[in-house]
């Protein structure tokens, strides 16, 4: 009897020795231990431009605290990540996408994610996927060049269609991921009921576009967006919050419309056969930490995902957040599950447009 309780008593405290060491071990979003990643080489891949420069800034204490060699590239594209998978040669470690390509990737071109090793805890509700983590939340805002429209400017969507009123050029993204919200939009635009937009028409929207000619220009990266605007190149530009803030304080004439703003969450993934996932985890859970988010804000005027971030800005940068209670009551969502369902439809002809055709 008593090599019995012996016995129950040392099980006992082998599972709490175990229950406490797997506390101590489980992660901290923005917590990474010393010298852990030495001689490591990690490449972070995103969008360029002040986006990716305030990323990177946020990262040097965990490059310097783990050791690590953080290589930055970009811009983000799948066609390139759908090429290193399948040549089974990964070279990217963490990539910075939009909003649906992990959903529609998942499993394909990136991992399904442990969140053992990702503190997810101080994320919003709703913002963490089966293969991603939001990397920050932003808007997608129609800018105007205040100049062009005098006391008369756009105030909605439709009135980057209406060259009648508001004459000029337009410039919106043409890169390779399908903008499905603005599919949505230019439907709303040519008189579509909100509650019969889907399934979507994805022709006649594009169509919509189409319908622009020679007054529609396309941007490729966020840094040609701003350029843009600082250069007044576009009388109205479609652009991310970030670069538009960039273009304002660079003394761009240029104004957004808020109503029906793009809400936008980058997301932050691991390629599927990643040489060192750990490593990649790591990363991401430094990414997502309080301080970090603080800093990518401060430099970029993107709204930070960490619950208790309390970034440092000025008024402009304050006028830009977009988690704000006014700004959430003013913006628009996408259908996230239809383009998910839907996504090789939207992506063929997207790119059909984009080139022209």
């Amino acid at each position: 009897m008593e090599l019995t309780a012996k016995a129950a008593f040392h099980a006992g405290l082998l599972v709490m020795m175990g229950v406490a060491a797997s506390a101590q071990t489980a992660p901290v979003a923005g917590e990474v231990a010393e010298g852990s990643l030495t001689g490591k080489t990690l490449t972070f891949v995103s969008y360029g431009g002040i986006y990716q420069d305030g990323q990177i800034a946020s990262l040097q204490d965990f490059v310097t605290k783990s050791g690590v060699t953080l290589l930055s590239d970009g811009p983000t594209e799948v066609a390139k990540i759908q090429a290193q998978v399948e040549s089974g040669d990964v070279q990217w470690d963490v990539v910075d996408t939009g909003t649906l390509t992990p959903y529609v990737y998942c499993g394909a071109l990136f991992q399904k994610l442990d969140f053992s090793k990702i503190d997810i805890s101080n994320i919003p509700e709703g913002q963490v996927g089966e293969c991603s983590v939001p990397a920050m939340n932003y808007g997608t805002v129609l800018m105007y060049k205040k100049s062009a429209y005098g006391d008369n400017p756009p105030k909605g969507w439709a009135d980057f269609f209406d060259t009648e009123t508001f004459p000029g050029t337009r410039a919106m993204p043409g890169d390779s991921e399908p903008d499905t919200t603005l599919i949505e939009l230019a439907l709303l635009a040519d008189g579509v009921a909100k509650d019969q937009l889907f399934p979507a028409d994805v022709d006649r929207a594009l169509n919509k576009f189409r319908g622009l000619g020679d007054d529609l220009i396309f941007w490729r990266t966020g840094a040609e967006s701003q350029q843009m605007m600082e250069s007044g190149e576009a009388d109205m530009v479609i652009a991310w919050s970030g670069r538009a803030m960039g273009a304002q304080k660079n003394g761009a004439e240029y104004e957004p419309v808020w109503q029906d703003w793009i809400v936008v969450k980058d997301q932050l993934t691991i390629p599927v056969g990643v040489k060192d996932a750990d490593a990649a985890y790591a990363l991401i859970n430094a990414a997502i930490g309080k301080r970090a988010q603080e800093i990518m804000t401060e430099q970029t005027s993107y709204s930070p995902i960490h619950k208790d971030s309390q970034p440092q800005v000025d008024d402009l940068v304050k006028s830009w957040l977009t988690n704000t209670p006014e700004k959430i009551a003013r913006g628009y969502q996408q259908n996230i599950e239809y383009w998910v369902a839907n996504y090789d439809e939207v992506e063929t002809k997207w790119g059909e447009f984009i080139a022209g055709n």
